[in-house]
């Protein structure tokens, strides 16, 4: 009779990696590394100019925290390297004190990260609305292709006919064959072109220079004192804040596209790891690309931490060992291949006539806050902030219409019964004292609410002021049919929220 039981080497095998079980897995996440890396190199070498730092730091980070994530992150998939929102905010703590403040930042911030990530930041992530995450996919399609703009003004008049090029290879390629990434032949077919023809138009190479040797571990060169800890602190924990933010509302969006769970606490912690190692390092600190994340899961196929890691190391194998060729690669090339990124991630259905007639007025405005403050600011945590307010406040206008009163009196006449239904709370509670007839009532007046629930100190500071009302009239008030948890805030609270005088 055979065994159910597997055997060591049939449990061994399961234990391994997707990416070493099935060959093809493993062409899709090289060839994904691979794509990614090289679009990677210029958004780096742009990051590092908006900070203020040499090429080399962007890149540096890049490497670092693509490699780290791959490891110790939550997300299967995801990219993370150095990226414009932390740029934008470590980038007045490097023009006021220079590239050691930044470096040990980036470090603080990492800690930061690591202990907000074990306090469970990553939960408020459920208190961030879908309205707001359609919002957020669709100002990221927008900066990714506003960042392709300055790309594409005052350039020679070949790069036009290559970005089209480009992005009808993309179109047409993977009709033809899926096993190579489409971008990747873009970009090896447009690179080719130029250089055999001798087109002249701007390279990879004139964004800056690239490394020529691995960043070596360090610690950075400030004194360590109160002084300098608190002024990086700051900048620490609004860029901890910021990576933190990003990387959770982009693991999310990977988790829909590839319907798996990923662990946010886990990438809460190593994204700050992450920058700890980076900081190290000496590079300017990051958290996860959407553009990157995107051509990685979406284009390119991608599913497991192999072409995460992969496009970490490609990226400074392709500066060290093949600069001079990565520095020939047009500019058109890649552009294309974030243009195409940026078509993918917009979600167009959302803002299709049928959906927008369908949609409540309230979700359609979250939607434009969240991405009309994302555009104007560049900034993505601000966006989802701003967004997720709005819809706070659109969610309680709504409820709060939802609390109604209806009076009926006895046929005796000696008592009235006023029944309230809805949920009870700081926007519908305000106007509650006004709905009883304080004067015309009979002495005995009953509030009902089985069908209402309590939510603060708001309502019942709210039905006090009702009792005290009645009872200068010398009538009485009789509430009823609370259920467990509105009868413990009530009985917690009544009495207690106005001082006596």
């Amino acid at each position: 009779m055979s065994s159910s039981v597997p055997s060591p080497a049939t449990r061994l095998r399961a234990l391994r990696p997707d990416w070493l079980r099935d060959p093809k897995v493993w062409r899709t996440e090289v060839l994904a590394g691979l794509v990614v890396a090289l679009a990677l190199i210029p958004e780096a070498i742009s990051f590092s100019i908006i900070a203020g730092v040499d090429p080399a730091i962007g890149l540096f980070a890049s490497f670092t925290m693509a490699v780290t994530i791959a490891v110790v992150g939550g997300r299967r998939a995801m990219i993370s390297a150095a990226t414009g929102a932390v740029a934008l905010v470590i980038a007045p703590l490097n023009r006021e004190h220079g590239l050691g403040h930044l470096v040990a930042a980036v470090i603080l911030a990492g800690v930061f990260q690591v202990v907000l990530g074990a306090l469970g930041v990553a939960k408020l992530m459920r208190f961030v609305p879908r309205s707001v995450m359609v919002g957020f996919v669709n100002s990221l399609a927008i900066l990714i292709f506003m960042a392709q703009v300055p790309e594409m003004t005052g350039v020679p008049w070949p790069v036009y006919p290559l970005i089209a090029a480009g992005l009808t290879l993309m179109v047409l390629f993977p009709k033809v064959t899926t096993v190579v990434p489409a971008p990747l032949v873009s970009i090896v077919v447009l690179t080719v072109v130029t250089v055999a023809a001798g087109i002249a138009v701007p390279t990879v190479g004139d964004k800056g220079a690239l490394p020529s040797s691995l960043p070596v571990p360090g610690l950075p060169d400030v004194p360590f004192t109160l002084d300098t800890l608190t002024t990086i602190a700051p900048y620490a924990f609004a860029m901890a804040l910021v990576g933190l933010m990003e990387s959770l509302m982009t693991a999310k969006l990977v988790d829909d596209i590839t319907d798996t769970r990923s662990s946010k606490t886990r990438e809460s912690i190593g994204q700050g790891i992450a920058n700890i190692v980076t900081g190290f390092f000496g590079g300017m600190g990051g958290c996860a690309m959407i553009g990157q994340t995107m051509i990685n899961v979406k284009v390119s196929g991608a599913r497991t931490r192999l072409s995460t890691f992969l496009a970490g190391a490609f990226l400074m194998v392709l500066c060290i060992v093949f600069g001079p060729v990565v520095s020939d690669i047009p500019m058109a090339a890649l552009v294309a291949v974030m243009v195409m990124v940026s078509f993918a991630t917009f979600d167009w259905h959302s803002v299709a006539p049928r959906t927008l007639r369908r949609m409540p007025a309230g979700e359609i405005t979250v939607m434009v806050v969240t991405v009309a403050v994302v555009v104007a600011t560049h900034n993505l945590a601000v966006g989802v902030v701003a967004g997720s307010i709005t819809a706070m406040v659109v969610f309680a206008k709504r409820v709060a219409h939802l609390a109604e009163v209806t009076a009926v009196l006895d046929p005796d006449g000696t008592t009235v019964v006023y029944r309230v239904t809805g949920e009870l709370f700081f926007a519908s509670s305000n106007d509650l004292v006004g709905r009883f007839d304080y004067a015309g009532d009979p002495g005995k007046v009953v509030i009902d609410l089985s069908a209402a629930h309590i939510w603060d100190a708001s309502s019942v500071a709210a039905l006090d002021a009702v009792g005290t009302k009645y009872a200068q009239r010398g009538k009485q008030v009789e509430i009823t049919g609370l259920n467990e948890p509105s009868a413990r805030l009530h009985g917690r609270l009544s009495g207690e929220l106005t001082a006596s005088h």
